[in-house]
């Protein structure tokens, strides 16, 4: 009787040659447009992001579909597979970004005002959720889906109206040089709870779509996001502190920032598995890299590297999925313009009512309001999903991407004004010193960087 023969997997064959074309000169393109517009955006006192998100849009089927149809349809295919290569790559630069914007935080700040970003946040969070539930509850069929029940609609529009997109803000803090600000770190902070709480609220009324809500869902989410939490703070910490300072130690930078990509991927990957976002996860682990004690020097090549390229391909890459088109419809502008006004509103009066109530002037008040104001990629991911699960329609879902361009574009400029001329605290010039770090490479020897942390 002759052996059994065991069956042998064929290899999984590398990518078609077209699709790594295609992705290739995606690539080259978006990033050639993202800087050009970004570097034109700078030239009139926006910052970067707004050009980088105006190429995405100008390229996707807002425009260049329409203009050169043939060429549109070459570069941008309506392939999820070929898509999906690019929201990869986007991704990759989103969670390093937001890893970056976390080792920017100061947690002696922040632990220094927990109540007022707690304020802050809070206002912010309820007020446009509130606003945005009520305006859901009034909006009729074609904007509301028929097949979508009123109140489903309304809260999955209060969520999508109440969150910040930390990305986006993150980015306009770092080119607008307020990130060592108390205020940046006021709004970091705050945002950072928003966004955790918006993921919450998102996953509660995305149960209410597919299985309606259920005290289970509560507990399961409320439970995770403890543990997330209690990881980072018992675990997490010491952790990255070892091994940050290990790679510090051998004076090679390569090494040191090779580990923090890694620390930042697999934090966004836990995260990613117990059903919030990945870039929860990443923002916390850069805050715990930040505080690690490592000079923050070493970390300078991976900031440029994002910053320069990985970044603008991402926000980019955010508005090919924008087709403003459908607002030529006057129904569907009407909506946008209203909805629009009580996102910006709700967002402005909650996170200044919370400023106000910690004792914050007039202008920091402002400021508070332009930058909370942010969505940007946040609102388009819900959108995404509401759109996924046939809570939205293409009309709803079109008015919530304009909601996301228009409040992402106006935080700089109103940010920047309200700051014109503020007093640059002493404590505020010591935190520059520590971060301008990310930006200078510092060739210290390792050995007493690390004595003297």
């Amino acid at each position: 009787m002759s052996a059994p023969v065991l069956a042998v997997a064929a290899p999984i064959p590398p990518i078609p040659g077209h699709q790594l074309l295609v992705l290739l000169v995606q690539l080259a393109v978006l990033l050639a447009a993202a800087r050009a517009l970004g570097a034109l955006a700078a030239r009139i006192g926006m910052p970067a992001v707004v050009g980088e998100l105006t190429a995405g849009v100008l390229l996707g089927p807002s425009v260049l579909s329409h203009l050169i149809p043939s060429v549109s349809r070459w570069l941008f295919p309506a392939q999820a597979e070929q898509l999906h290569l690019l929201d990869g790559i986007g991704q990759l630069g989103v969670l390093l970004l937001v890893g970056l914007a976390g080792m920017q935080l100061d947690m002696g700040h922040v632990r220094r005002n927990a109540g007022k970003a707690a304020k802050v946040s809070l206002g912010g969070l309820l007020i446009p959720l509130a606003l945005g539930v009520g305006v859901g509850l009034l909006i009729p069929v074609p904007l509301r889906p028929a097949a979508t029940g009123r109140p489903l609609f309304a809260m999955f529009l209060g969520v999508a109206i109440c969150v910040t997109a930390i990305p986006v803000i993150a980015k306009t803090l770092m080119e607008l040089k307020l990130t060592h600000r108390d205020i940046g770190q006021l709004i970091l902070t705050a945002g950072v709870i928003d966004d955790a709480a918006g993921w919450l609220l998102l996953s509660m009324v995305s149960a209410m779509a597919t299985s309606g809500l259920r005290g289970t869902t509560i507990a399961s989410s409320l439970g995770w996001l403890a543990l997330v939490l209690v990881f980072a703070a018992f675990v997490g910490r010491p952790l990255v502190r070892t091994v940050m300072r290990r790679a510090a130690a051998t004076g090679d930078s390569t090494i040191a920032v090779g580990t923090a990509v890694m620390l930042l991927l697999l934090a966004g990957a836990g995260t990613q598995a117990m059903n919030f976002e990945a870039i929860l996860g990443s923002f916390f682990c850069g805050i715990l890299i930040g505080s690690c004690g490592v000079d923050l020097g070493r970390l300078a090549p991976l900031n440029t590297l994002v910053m320069s390229v990985l970044a603008p391909i991402f926000f980019a890459s955010v508005g090919l999925r924008m087709d403003l088109s459908a607002l030529a419809h006057w129904p569907v502008l009407l909506a946008a313009l209203g909805i629009l006004a009580v996102a910006i509103v709700g967002k402005f009066l909650g996170a200044a009512l919370g400023g106000w109530g910690s004792g914050l002037s007039r202008t920091e008040c402002v400021a508070l309001g332009a930058g909370m104001n942010a969505r940007g990629v946040i609102q388009v991911i819900i959108a995404l999903v509401g759109l996924r699960l046939g809570v939205l329609g293409t009309e709803a879902y079109t008015v919530l991407i304009l909601v996301a361009i228009v409040t992402s574009v106006m935080a700089a400029p109103i940010l920047r004004r309200a700051m014109a001329g503020s007093a640059v605290t002493e404590a505020e010039t010591h935190r520059h010193q520590r971060l301008v770090a990310l930006t200078q490479h510092n060739a210290a020897d390792p050995r007493a960087e690390l004595e003297a942390s």
